[in-house]
């Protein structure tokens, strides 16, 4: 026999089955924003590096100082 899945929150474990069917519902939309955060963060360290890259092109290709 297998133990019921459970969510903790705020220290407190709560069986996924005891769950209502709109909590079950905003932990569904929870994951989601969550996967959407992880993708943004990546997408914000490429963006990073594209722009660090840029940077150093530009001043790589200033004019030379006498």
């Amino acid at each position: 026999m297998t133990e019921a899945k459970s969510i903790k929150i705020d220290n407190q474990e709560y069986p996924l089955d005891s769950l209502s069917d709109l909590a079950k519902q905003q932990l569904t939309n929870l994951r989601v924003v969550d996967q959407e955060i992880n993708r943004l963060q990546i997408q914000l360290g490429i963006a990073q590096t594209a722009r660090a890259v840029y940077a150093n092109g530009v001043k790589n290709n200033l004019p030379k100082s006498e």
